[in-house]
């Protein structure tokens, strides 16, 4: 027999506001959502699996060992940049994915530690695969901070070698030019100051010829000229192209970690929803 139940009686149960207050105890706007768009369950077998989810969770309540935290980051942005060909994620992207796949591992080892105990949850995730291998490779090539690892390449690694070096001899050539000018009496009282983020020295007008540089700018009374040593500059747009050598091996190192991650696509979604169901229920 068919059941249903109308808009007016939900309405005189005030059934919408019921939700509301349960979606304030979701842990995620995926599980809020959810929650909100709940209809009542009119399949007897369906009532019975969730009445058992919800009373398995409350009884964790009063054991020893709690239900893991499940709180999760929506990853849906990031699933859905894996399906465009030749995409590849930013560093932050692939930390929400290690995090999300580091939970599912940790609720599957719980629930099947205590399975005995929480049954109808434990039967949720035991058809779940998890991929610790995903998590190595996101670990070996991202830090917790979001910055790529020096080792994620041989060729990074080289690169922020000759970076370091190379800052390096900018601050022992500005270092030589400043005391060089000072020594000389070229400078004025605040010696240097930073223009355009580089270190510039503050040379008296009247000995602007007298140091060799690029002009990078004036006091307003034109009394002060501000120049960027020769040397330090031929340094520093030898760093620049440095920099950009390393941006391009740092997203060629993100494409082939996007090109590790794309087959599981469909597992992250797996992830998602299950998390997402893990949050209706605890709320």
């Amino acid at each position: 027999m068919s059941i249903h139940i109308s808009d007016k009686t939900l309405q005189d149960l005030e059934f919408s506001t019921v939700l509301e207050q349960i979606s304030t105890f979701s842990i995620s706007d995926l599980g809020k959502k959810q929650i909100i768009g709940i209809t009542p369950f009119i399949d007897k077998k369906i009532i019975e699996i969730e009445l058992a989810h919800t009373n398995e969770y409350l009884s964790s309540f009063e054991s020893d060992n709690r239900i893991p935290n499940h709180s999760f980051d929506n990853i849906n942005d990031q699933i859905k940049r894996l399906n465009i060909e030749n995409s590849y994620l930013e560093p932050e992207s692939f930390l929400k994915i290690k995090s999300v796949a580091e939970t599912i591992i940790e609720l599957k080892k719980y629930f099947k530690k205590f399975y005995q105990y929480y049954p109808s949850l434990s039967s949720i995730c035991q058809d779940i695969e998890t991929m610790p291998n995903i998590t190595k490779e996101i670990t070996k090539v991202i830090t917790s901070y979001g910055e790529i690892e020096n080792k994620a390449s041989p060729i990074l690694k080289k690169i922020r070698l000759k970076i370091g070096s190379l800052q390096g001899k900018i601050g022992q050539s500005f270092s030589s030019a400043l005391k060089s000018a000072k020594s000389l009496g070229y400078l004025d009282d605040i010696k240097e100051t930073v223009i355009d983020n580089h270190r510039v020295l503050a040379v008296m007008a009247m000995h602007r010829k007298k140091v060799k540089g690029s002009l990078m700018g004036s006091s307003k009374s034109g009394s002060i000229v501000y120049i960027a040593p020769q040397q330090t500059l031929a340094y520093q747009r030898e760093l620049q192209n440095l920099n950009y050598e390393e941006k391009q091996e740092i997203i060629q190192i993100l494409k082939t970690l996007s090109d590790k991650v794309r087959p599981c696509v469909e597992l992250l979604i797996a992830y998602v929803h299950y998390l997402t169901k893990m949050d209706v229920i605890g709320a």
